[in-house]
């Protein structure tokens, strides 16, 4: 049969290869894939990539190997061919969000270093603060940027360029603060800029419809940069982390100083959250209480 013809030759074919050649080509294909799933898991866009796979799988499947390379399915073949012209086009409209993030993080340096010294007083900091605002249920953003720069963000906000304390951070948020209602950026070791808008998800990314606008901004501005934002809930006082579009459950004080120094002491130029990586994803990343009366903003 003609299928089985081609299966031959594609043995034969492989057989000719050099051994060495064929493992190092499948290392590679498999590590491009692997990299491919890996920075699209967790996004709308797995779906798409899904159903787009298995039209081209089955569309090969019935044009190049039952259809005998054309000979059969002549106006099927003609169509599948004519259809992928466009699929480059589908692509870049399809993941436009993702490949802006993409090309984003590897255009991205950074541009300060913290040492742990520093690093352990800005999370006693925000910690305390953080606690300080849970108890009197007082809102509150706290956007702590790493290796993607957030300027574009912090444009709309006012400047501060102030050395990062619990006692500043506590009065930021105080109801009746002009600066209360957004978010604080802290780039390296300081506060850049209050006041901050950040870009909303939508309501669909949401894990729990009870959440408000403040849980929405932080996981805006976490699905195209690789910051941890720190957000407290007015409503219910419970302090979450969200990070690449992920929300956790509540922390308490001591599980939110412990999260943040596990997250913000990854090192290397792709640190980024592994709740995308499968084996290394935390637990408490996708565990949500259920929902609670009243709407948390």
């Amino acid at each position: 049969m003609p299928v089985f013809e081609r299966l031959n030759d594609l043995l034969l074919r492989l057989a000719s290869y050099p051994l060495w050649e064929v493992a190092v080509e499948l290392v590679v294909i498999w590590l491009v894939v692997w990299a491919i799933v890996r920075f699209l898991r967790g996004t709308r866009a797995v779906g798409a990539l899904r159903g787009l796979l298995i039209v081209l799988l089955l569309g090969t499947i019935l044009t190049r190997v039952l259809g005998s390379g054309g000979a059969s399915f002549q106006r099927l073949t003609y169509l599948y061919d004519r259809a992928l012209a466009l699929v480059a086009v589908a692509l870049i409209v399809i993941f436009q969000p993702e490949l802006r993030r993409g090309l984003i993080r590897l255009g991205e340096a950074p541009l300060f270093r913290v040492t742990r010294s520093q690093q352990a007083q800005i999370i006693s900091a925000v910690v305390s603060a953080a606690e300080y605002l849970a108890k009197a249920r007082f809102g509150a953003i706290i956007v702590i940027e790493r290796h993607i720069g957030l300027r574009g963000v912090t444009e709309g906000g006012t400047t501060l360029d102030a050395e990062v304390s619990d006692r500043l951070l506590r009065c930021i948020f105080f109801p009746g603060s002009a600066l209360h209602d957004l978010a604080v950026v802290i780039r390296g070791t300081r506060i850049t800029a209050a006041g901050v808008q950040l870009p909303l998800a939508e309501p669909s990314d949401m894990p729990d419809p009870q959440l408000g606008s403040r849980h929405r901004a932080a996981l805006g501005v976490t699905k195209d940069s690789d910051a941890v934002v720190v957000v407290v809930s007015e409503e219910s006082g419970h302090v979450r982390l969200a990070e690449r579009g992920r929300l956790s459950r509540p922390f308490s004080g001591p599980e939110l100083a412990e999260e943040l120094q596990r997250r913000l002491g990854r090192p290397g130029p792709g640190n980024g959250p592994k709740a995308e990586d499968g084996a290394d994803e935390p637990s408490d990343m996708s565990v949500e209480e259920p929902a609670e009366a009243g709407r948390e903003s």
